[in-house]
């Protein structure tokens, strides 16, 4: 009889294990530029001196922690329109890994219990790209950080060759996990700025060494599912996302070396995740490969979230949106004019959802 009652009393511990890792049937993946998540200290080495307490933005410890509640207010926003927390969240333009702990920890998103993968990477600001994680939902395996290159066969650089060698921008970062019993990539990345002008070989630079990691994924791991997300700098209908990253905007184009833009179709909509200069663009963008598109029955596939019509979503509420002024109707940033304004981002996050139902 104590045989038996010391079997229950284990299993009533054990139960508790069991349900924490029961893995939901629809998962949220998203991405959100958090618009310089910088602390208050100088990183050596770094320019971030802008974002110190005596820089040009006068960056006090009542500012960021004011910028960190709003991150996770939107955050938290998200999770209740879906019912449940991101499974995977990828975030570029935050400083380091402490930035990324205070934010998990703010008490609006604590209960997410979000793990962290984040290297730092060699771009003279200092911003990184990074990815949250459930571990009740994700199991991670490995991750790495890829460094641009320009060692293309196929594009023309603009840039001297002294030129190259000093030039410094975000690594891309790869994780690879599993959901369930499936395996998942996924890529984060912040592609080149589009100041000067004539950066848009660089883009495809970045894009074209995503798509040849995944294709290497591919390969090792047949019936990989994946997800690339990030802020591209550039629109769904951009070179280095149809001709490099092979974005399709119908489901029904995507081949096994393609991937899925649900935000190409969005954008001739008329949708936005930022705007400049009275124009709106998707540079936030989440693409899938084949295996999310068409992949064997009762196992995860892209859903249409919006309208039962498009696979993407631009998450925006009235308080994350400027209600007057010059910028009236954008995404309502940090800082404006030099000032601060208490605001989120200059850009609304984006996401997608999977479900196996």
């Amino acid at each position: 009889m104590r045989r038996f009652y010391c079997i229950i009393t284990l299993l009533f511990l054990l139960l508790p294990s069991a349900w924490a890792q029961k893995v939901q049937k629809t998962h949220v993946i998203g991405f959100y530029n958090l618009e310089n998540l910088f602390d208050t200290y100088h990183d050596e080495g770094k320019n971030d001196y802008e974002y110190l307490p005596d820089g040009a933005n006068q960056w006090t410890d009542v500012k960021y922690n004011k910028k960190l509640h709003n991150m996770a207010e939107v955050i938290r926003a998200m999770k209740d329109e879906n019912g449940v927390y991101h499974t995977i969240l990828g975030v570029s333009e935050v400083e380091n890994r402490h930035v990324l702990e205070d934010l998990v920890t703010q008490p609006e998103i604590a209960e997410a219990n979000y793990q962290i993968v984040h290297y730092d990477g060699p771009d003279r600001r200092g911003v990184d790209c990074a990815l949250f994680y459930r571990p009740d939902q994700f199991t991670l395996l490995e991750s790495r950080s890829i460094p641009f290159t320009f060692d293309s066969q196929s594009i023309k650089f603009s840039m001297t060759p002294e030129e190259q060698a000093d030039f410094r921008t975000r690594d891309i970062l790869e994780v690879r996990g599993t959901i369930g019993d499936e395996m998942f990539a996924f890529y984060v990345t912040h592609l080149p700025s589009r100041i000067g002008g004539k950066s848009g070989d660089l883009r495809s630079r970045g894009a074209e060494i995503i798509y040849e990691n995944a294709m290497k994924l591919m390969r090792a791991y047949p019936g990989i599912k994946i997800a690339v997300m990030g802020d591209m700098n550039d629109n769904p209908f951009d070179e280095s996302m149809v001709t490099y990253l092979h974005g399709k905007e119908k489901t029904e184009e995507v081949g096994e070396q393609d991937f899925f833009d649900p935000f190409l179709s969005m954008i001739k909509a008329g949708f936005g995740s930022l705007a400049y200069q009275g124009v709106w663009s998707i540079f936030d963008i989440i693409m899938v490969n084949e295996n999310l598109v068409n992949p064997p029955k009762g196992t995860y596939k892209i859903q249409p979230i919006v309208k039962k019509k498009f696979y993407g979503r631009v998450f925006q509420r009235p308080f994350m949106t400027q209600q007057e002024g010059q910028y009236k109707g954008t995404p309502k940033r940090t800082m404006s004019n030099g000032a601060f304004i208490n605001g989120y981002s200059d850009h609304y996050p984006t996401y997608i959802v999977i479900s196996n139902k």
